[in-house]
């Protein structure tokens, strides 16, 4: 096989960040995790310290959402979420952008927006995936000028949605595309090589994440952790 079990685990943030979710169903959610030995879990913010507990001692990092899931905080509250949350246990930050001012073109306060997160979060100790929400963005413009401004601040991530992201159609339904092959091979291109880029929102099956990792991904949010790694296991995957 060219991936074994374990590389294509350590491709997977285990999402715990649906809003019902109860403690009991992220200590199950942590759980999965230590069963995979996953790359990270994604956590709710308050619940860092249960997961710092939970997975202590493991390969499993935790990660934590910041301004989530709509960007819309000040960045000075943004940056007192990120110290926290990296107070609380937090290695791996995903923040949103704050998607207004990208529409608006305010590009000098995008740029100082990431910067000030990602000097942060690198001071203390822990890196930045920054979320796009493509979904929100209708020109690829925007996102090129996103991939640059992470490329510029030195940003560990680009990362396509919260998986939250949902646009009112014409038929008055929300719904989302998340991470669409089209916006990761441009996020792909338009970053510099040391920018990682994660997936995230639909990627929910074995071949959607061999497909992923075809476009340069390396790594990618899943609530189905369990179904994609049994289904890996069963073809064969060691």
């Amino acid at each position: 096989m060219a991936e074994s079990l374990r590389a294509l685990a350590k491709m997977i943030d285990h999402s715990l960040l649906q809003p019902t979710m109860t403690d009991q169903e992220m200590v199950a959610g942590c759980q999965v995790a230590l069963k995979w030995d996953v790359a990270s879990v994604c956590i709710k913010p308050y619940a860092v310290t249960l997961a710092r507990e939970l997975l202590a001692g493991s390969g499993v990092l935790v990660g934590t959402v910041i301004g989530f899931p709509h960007g819309n905080s000040k960045i000075e509250v943004k940056l007192y979420e990120a110290e926290q949350a990296i107070a609380d246990g937090a290695v791996e930050i995903d923040a949103v952008v704050n998607v207004g001012r990208v529409l608006s073109e305010d590009w000098d306060y995008v740029s100082r927006e990431i910067r000030l997160l990602n000097d942060t979060v690198v001071r203390h100790g822990a890196i930045l995936k920054l979320i796009f929400e493509n979904d929100f963005l209708p020109r690829d413009d925007y996102k090129i000028r996103l991939c640059h401004l992470c490329s510029e601040h030195g940003v560990a991530f680009v990362k396509t949605s919260t998986g939250y992201g949902f646009v009112k159609r014409d038929n008055g339904m929300y719904s989302y595309e998340g991470a669409t092959d089209h916006d990761l091979a441009l996020m792909r291109r338009e970053s510099a090589p040391s920018v990682q880029v994660k997936a995230a929102g639909g990627v929910r099956t074995l071949d959607d994440l061999l497909r992923v990792r075809a476009l340069g991904v390396t790594r990618s949010g899943a609530t189905a952790t369990e179904a994609i790694l049994s289904e890996a296991k069963k073809r064969g995957y060691e």
